[in-house]
């Protein structure tokens, strides 16, 4: 056999395997189209490589004509395929220069069997006998076919279609794929057509070979294909592998969610359905068949807490995506349970809600906790009130006692000046607008009283400092009198309100003052002086100050003093002070305690400015 004859048989079976093998690829999987059109473009690379073959061993002109013109449908698949395969496999090469290049071809192959023995020649004259690698083979001599340059242009556009979609693909970082398909079209095409040209042209002297840089092309796109393909099915048996340690993972998360009595619900937007686990579902009270719809579970929410939780869920959907919420469940028993949710919401690529995933857990034991200490607290700090009014108690009794005691003496006076048979009644009327000025005085006393006993919880609403120093005075001055301590209090002009309940805050003060008042007992100096001072302290907050004049608070006692139980009174019980840091800790402020360098201690604490929406 000779050395032309193994060269393009082995080549065409070559092509012809590998267009087996990835016919098989593409009927296994029906997607994959690339393998498809790389079969066909083997297919027209082996039947060209026969023609090509018959041609050198041609008998007479018209045999060789018939030939040349069946290797134009070789062409033309084999053409076809390449530009299918490139815009399918790499996503690449402007479409319209795609279907120039197939309607090219495609006119190319008409003209092919319309004009002239073939496209190349109008009439093939004669043969000619070369040597062509050590073989005498056959040539052709005739007149050519100018329909001819219908086909090369369709090969020259071509060249543009495959550089265009090289630089598609290394734009978009696929520069490997974009040199090894791309590239080695380009060169290969470039090269056949040159070939072809100048054989067909007379300008060289051999037969036609195009099959063999076809062949080269083949090569390079099987390997790249074939390549991909191995790496498939090391990334299949790897995800094998993987699937068996994800479904571990989800095991070990599935039991880790079930310890911590957590509840998983998901929502996807795209098909409106939802998704909870078997706890989720037994915590809203639906059974493990039951179905879920979104309407339904918003139901199940609290009548008091719906609107609040659309409005986070919206938020959510809107913003970030993230929630934290807390909210009550009834159940259809009637049963009332506080929830804890905690969720995030994935958005597509074009931005839209895509899926929702949140946790559950019931916090009822938690909140009836929170509840029962609330009330402790609410009942502390009114024993604390109690408390601080049972200090005052002699003091207010002066306090109501001195308007009482002008009130029996203008009634006395009054009824003196009723027996007389001529009365002065514009001295009767003075002695009464007296009686009506000291009972409202004893009146404001005892509604102090009542304001400080009464348990309520915390009202917060805007507050005049001033009003507020005024207030505990008129409850401390009595106090403060008696045990010859001057009350200095000092609130500058314009300061806005705080914001706070205006009892508890009056509580804190009391406290703090009377406190100060305690620590000059025994003193001998001459100024005894407890101040009351309120400053702004930055944009948002005021800082209220309590002084007093005494000894101060010993170093090792400064960390204590807040703790409960802890006094150094000997009828004192340590809850005032703890009892005032809880109550500023609710006003979302801080209470502390200082030496002054002047002698003396000091308590300070900061309450939050009145926004100007809530001063209306």
């Amino acid at each position: 056999m000779s050395l032309i004859t193994i060269i393009w048989s082995m080549s065409a079976s070559a092509c012809l395997t590998l267009a087996a093998i990835h016919f098989l690829v593409w009927g296994r999987n029906r997607k994959a189209w690339a393998n498809l059109f790389f079969s066909l473009l083997a297919i027209g690379t082996a039947a060209f490589a026969f023609c090509e073959l018959w041609m050198m061993r041609a008998g007479t002109p018209a045999e060789f004509a018939t030939v040349l013109k069946w290797g134009h449908a070789a062409v033309w698949l084999l053409v076809i395929s390449l530009v299918l395969f490139v815009r399918l496999y790499l996503n690449a090469g402007r479409p319209w220069l795609a279907w120039t290049v197939c309607g090219l071809r495609t006119l190319a192959l008409v003209a092919n069997f319309l004009v002239g023995q073939n496209l190349n020649y109008r009439e093939i004259t004669r043969l000619r006998h070369i040597l062509f690698l050590g073989e005498s083979v056959q040539i052709a001599e005739g007149v050519p076919n100018p329909w001819m340059l219908l086909g090369q242009l369709s090969f020259v556009i071509l060249i543009i279609f495959l550089a265009d979609a090289t630089v598609t693909a290394w734009r978009r970082g696929d520069r490997h794929r974009a040199l090894a398909m791309c590239g080695s079209a380009m060169f290969f095409i470039l090269f056949s057509t040159a070939q072809s040209v100048l054989v067909f042209w007379g300008i060289v002297q051999m037969p036609i070979v195009a099959s063999l840089s076809f062949m080269g092309l083949v090569a390079v796109m099987g390997y790249e294909l074939s390549s991909e393909t191995i790496h498939a099915s090391e990334l299949g048996r790897k995800l094998q592998k993987s699937e068996a340690g994800l479904h571990e993972i989800e095991e070990r998360m599935r039991l880790a969610v079930e310890a911590a009595d957590f509840g998983v619900l998901i929502r996807d937007f795209s098909q409106n359905e939802l998704w909870a686990s078997d706890r989720w579902r037994a915590l809203f009270g639906y059974s493990k068949t039951e179905r879920l719809e979104f309407q339904k579970v918003l139901e199940r929410i609290h009548p008091e807490d719906r609107d609040a939780l659309q409005l986070v869920l919206e938020r959510a959907r809107s913003g970030h995506g993230l929630y934290d919420t807390e909210f009550r469940a009834v159940l259809p028993s009637g049963e009332v349970r506080w929830v804890a949710a905690r969720g995030r919401v994935e958005f597509d690529g074009a931005g839209k809600p895509a899926f929702a995933r949140s946790v559950s857990h019931d916090i009822t034991r938690q909140k009836e906790a929170e509840e029962e200490s609330h009330n402790l607290q609410r009942q502390i700090a009114h024993a604390g009130r109690v408390s601080m009014m049972g200090q005052l108690a002699s003091a207010l009794a002066h306090e109501i006692n001195q308007p009482l005691g002008a009130i029996l003496r203008n009634a006395e006076a009054a009824e003196l000046f009723m027996k007389n048979k001529s009365p002065d009644l514009d001295e009767i009327r003075a002695i009464l607008a007296d009686i009506r000025k000291d009972d409202q005085r004893a009146g404001s006393v005892i509604d102090r009283m009542r304001g400080l006993l009464k348990r309520q919880d915390l009202d917060k609403r805007p507050v005049d400092v001033a009003e507020l120093f005024g207030e505990v005075a008129a409850l401390v001055g009595s106090d403060a009198a008696a045990r010859r301590i001057r009350l200095d209090l000092a609130v500058p002009n314009h300061l806005p309100p705080v914001l706070g309940d205006p009892v508890h805050l009056q509580q804190v003060l009391l406290n703090l003052i009377v406190n100060g008042m305690d620590a000059l007992n025994g003193a001998n100096r001459g100024d005894r002086c407890v101040s009351v001072t309120a400053a702004l302290d930055g944009p948002k907050t005021i800082e209220i100050a309590v002084s007093d004049s005494g000894p101060g608070i010993p170093t090792e006692q400064l960390t204590h003093i807040f703790d409960p139980f802890f006094t150094t009174k000997p009828d004192g019980m340590g809850m005032g002070l703890p009892i005032s840091r809880t109550i500023i800790k609710a006003h979302n402020g801080r209470l502390w305690a200082e030496d002054r360098s002047e002698g003396g201690a000091a308590f300070r604490f900061t309450l939050p400015i009145a926004e100007r929406d809530a001063t209306q």
